[in-house]
């Protein structure tokens, strides 16, 4: 969750209240995010009066912490850590929204006028809107030799993972939180690109073909590419680099594939923001920044095919409303940040200008300085750091670390002294069952930055007794990620040591989606201390463990 100046949004009382309620004359309520309260320093889901003064009015706590944050905001309000006059205006505040809505005149919901009127959902009418808004969305960022609009008489082949695809098409936020797993039957009444071209090619005469590999029965004249991001929402989105693709060019060797054998090739790029994507650009004669166009995919071919007649049907109106970046770290995108991006706010070519656009010429693809993260990155000095937090794990018991000393299971977590106050961790693991401590994030965190710049992960441990059957792995989900023995690393060792460990052995992860940025567990009696954990680059070839 958003933070201004290293100070969290939730907390912060100049924001909040100075500049919003009282500079800006905000007399509308403050509500505040998914238990975003709880991370404020000092601060849990279930206590957190520093919010309330910072003028949060309405807290989003939807989980069981809400009664024990119910019962301590009355306890502070009864003590006076909260005053009964910031308490008056957050109840004032939510009651004059109330009342403006005309909630206190209004039926309820189930006896309004529209109430249980199923058939108005998918209405031709709200279709067509939604439809009409694709068209508009769309943004021509090249288009050589005016191969753009394309005749609906000719052989296309609709290729690429998202040609077929509503859900790829629709984006996070999308029936379930991230929009994963949807298929074409969980939007009935929807339209894939596919399916536009293929009603307005067959209507015309022409010929469609479909594959998402780029394979044909017959050669194309012309083959529109359909790609993109995967769905994702808040900050599972979350990226250090603005290259599409990092990694995995799958969607560029389609393309490579495609103009190998001659045929002109159209990309329709969908994705929730501008990205890098100077080698797609360069294998493509015409490229269409499609954004997510939602389940009326069928308006892209209302604009790139012609009408039967060899008319435009519709023409470009859609301009970049973010600059496009010219290289992969290029991530501010405001107007006079004294950066020179790859197309500026405001572009958009159309038929109508008959503008071939700066993108007619071959772009670079190495990206400048590289891709590689060049700092360390802590991830627990004297404390986690953000966005990383201490989890226990026993057997099927799972919780995260909030106290000085915890016990899960037949596993114990506590803070010790090593060199400051509270420098460095305990871990007693029982022996009975799986244990395991972590660092872990709420979201998936980008480090391919660190794989491709040769990192170790090093951390300082003492083995407090002899060490058997411990592992050390990083985590991506599930069924993804690494693993590596460090009972030989610490056989005969006592006392503390510094261990580095080269990023290549955790075979198996997927450096783009780090969910856990480490992982010490073992199903043997264990008892190590731990401190300063951190990622440095490159060192791989000089690890305790290399894999280079």
């Amino acid at each position: 969750f958003n933070s201004w100046h290293g100070e969290k949004n939730h907390g912060s009382q100049y924001l909040l209240t100075q500049v919003l309620k009282q500079r800006f004359g905000f007399d509308g309520l403050v509500v505040g995010d998914w238990n975003g309260h709880g991370q404020i320093p000092g601060c849990t889901n279930e206590n957190c009066a520093q919010a309330a003064n910072a003028g949060l009015d309405i807290y989003m706590v939807p989980t069981a912490a809400w009664k024990p944050l119910y019962h301590n905001l009355l306890a502070q309000l009864k003590s006076g850590e909260i005053a009964q006059s910031r308490v008056d205006d957050a109840v004032r505040r939510i009651l004059r929204v109330k009342l403006r809505a005309g909630l206190f005149d209004r039926p309820g919901p189930a006896k309004r006028a529209l109430s249980g009127k199923l058939e108005l959902i998918g209405a031709a009418e709200h279709r067509a809107v939604a439809r009409d808004a694709v068209r508009k969305s769309l943004v021509l960022l090249k288009n050589n030799q005016s191969l753009l609009p394309l005749s609906p008489k000719s052989n296309i082949l609709l290729t690429g993972p998202a040609a077929d695809d509503i859900g790829l098409q629709s984006g996070g936020w999308t029936i379930s939180w991230q929009g994963t797993g949807n298929l074409n039957s969980d939007f009935p009444g929807g339209s894939s690109i596919y399916q536009g071209f293929a009603t307005q090619v067959k209507a015309a005469g022409g010929q469609i073909q479909l594959s998402k590999d780029g394979s044909f029965r017959q050669k194309p004249d012309v083959a529109v590419v359909v790609f993109g991001e995967e769905p994702y929402a808040e900050g599972n989105g979350d990226i250090d680099n603005l290259e599409f693709q990092r990694g995995n060019k799958t969607a560029l060797e389609l393309l490579k594939s495609l103009k190998r054998q001659g045929i002109p090739v159209v990309s329709v790029f969908l994705s929730g923001r501008p990205l890098w994507v100077n080698p797609e650009l360069n294998q493509s004669d015409a490229f269409v920044a499609a954004w997510l166009p939602g389940s009326e995919g069928a308006g892209i071919a209302d604009v790139l095919l012609k009408a039967a007649s060899g008319k435009v049907q519709y023409d470009f109106h859609g301009k970049l409303s973010y600059s496009w970046p010219a290289e992969p770290t290029q991530f501010k995108v405001n107007l006079n940040d004294g950066q020179t991006p790859l197309l500026p706010y405001g572009f958009g070519l159309s038929y109508a200008s008959k503008d071939s656009g700066p993108l007619s010429k071959a772009l670079p693809e190495q990206a400048a300085g590289g891709n590689g993260a060049h700092e360390p990155l802590p991830l627990f000095e004297r404390a986690a750091k953000a966005p990383w937090q201490f989890w226990l794990r026993s057997g099927s018991q799972m919780a995260p670390v909030s106290a000085n000393v915890q016990t899960l299971g037949d596993m114990q977590f506590k803070s010790i002294d090593r060199r400051v106050q509270e420098d460095g961790r305990e871990i007693s693991f029982g022996g009975k069952v799986d244990n395991a401590v972590a660092l872990a994030s709420n979201f998936p965190r980008d480090l391919r930055g660190y794989r491709e710049s040769n990192a170790v992960l090093e951390l300082q441990i003492n083995p407090l007794q002899p060490v058997q059957g411990l592992n050390l792995s990083l985590g991506c989900g599930e069924q993804c990620g690494g693993s590596v023995d460090m009972t030989p690393l610490l056989k005969g060792k006592t006392g503390w040591q510094t261990l580095s460990i080269d990023l290549a052995c955790f075979k198996g992860t997927d450096f783009g989606k780090v969910q856990q940025s480490f992982v010490l567990s073992s199903k043997a009696a264990n008892k190590v201390q731990l401190s300063d954990i951190r990622l440095l680059p490159g060192l791989a070839e000089k690890a305790s463990l290399s894999c280079q």
